[in-house]
């Protein structure tokens, strides 16, 4: 008897290896993701500029399109284009990080021979006509919100995968659900990001992977054991059967065999002594 559903994700066309050159850019379950790539000895690439939630503050980093403007807010200087995590009391040291953070991305874009992008929502916040990664707690008067259509999506990403003809584009959808939002908005946002997704693949098929993230958790993984306690990100267990999912598809026995043994070596690096002699 079946107890749940199975996605079947055909195997890829193509497959990393030990020499990719991988950049993962998009919303923390890229961190997710990121992390294990590295632990098995991947040389990859992960949010140099900070998380970042919605395709156009996503695309406007990879083009160069970002523009850094550094705000005050409550004794803290913020990049608008930035994650909080480049935030701090000295505005010269945050525009440094924060330009140093693009430079960075674009050397690893430019290196890059495969880039998976994850799209968290389809949410934008505007301010001054500008959209911006990150509200940092800003009052909420400051901003106006609305949420994309396909089309604008399209627009903003054709011009970039098109001059790109070299590189893999591997989407996925975040499982996280915003639930700021609302339930019912959530699942529009979702619905939009996965149709710019599939158009995108329609019309790049030899560059653009879907990879069904956000199905694996909702269908595959239909139970709440499967949430992290916030019951909004996935759970460890969550994100090592996603991986496990995604290695299956990418990356060959061979070299999976190989990344096993650096795997082993990395858990071995992790560990610290209990007593020191």
């Amino acid at each position: 008897m079946l107890w749940r559903t199975e996605i079947a994700i055909p195997k890829s066309s193509w497959q990393l290896s030990q020499g990719s050159r991988i950049l993962l850019i998009g919303s923390c379950f890229t961190d997710e993701i990121g992390a294990k790539m590295q632990a098995y000895g991947l040389h990859a690439d992960c949010n140099p500029t900070g998380v970042l939630y919605n395709p156009l503050s996503i695309v406007q980093s990879l083009n160069g399109d970002m523009r850094v403007e550094i705000v005050e807010h409550d004794g803290l200087f913020h990049s608008m284009s930035h994650h909080g995590s480049f935030s701090g009391a000295d505005s010269e040291q945050v525009l440094r990080r924060c330009l140093e953070s693009l430079a960075a991305l674009h050397l690893s874009l430019a290196q890059a021979d495969t880039v998976f992008v994850t799209f968290g929502t389809a949410y934008v916040y505007y301010r001054d006509n500008q959209v911006v990664a990150n509200c940092h707690k800003l009052p909420e008067r400051e901003f106006t919100r609305e949420r994309l259509t396909v089309e604008q999506i399209l627009t903003a990403w054709r011009p970039l995968i098109r001059t790109m003809p070299d590189k893999h584009w591997v989407f996925t959808v975040s499982p996280i659900r915003h639930q700021r939002d609302g339930m019912h908005q959530n699942q529009l946002s979702k619905a939009v990001l996965l149709m710019a997704i599939d158009r995108l693949q329609q019309e790049f098929p030899k560059q653009v992977t879907y990879f069904p993230a956000y199905e694996i958790v909702l269908d595959e993984l239909r139970d709440y054991r499967f949430y992290a306690d916030d019951l909004v990100h996935p759970s460890s267990a969550a994100v090592e059967y996603i991986w496990q999912r995604l290695c299956d598809t990418f990356i060959s026995p061979q070299t999976m065999a190989q990344l096993q043994l650096n795997y082993k070596h990395w858990l071995r690096s992790q560990h610290r002594p209990l007593h020191s002699t």
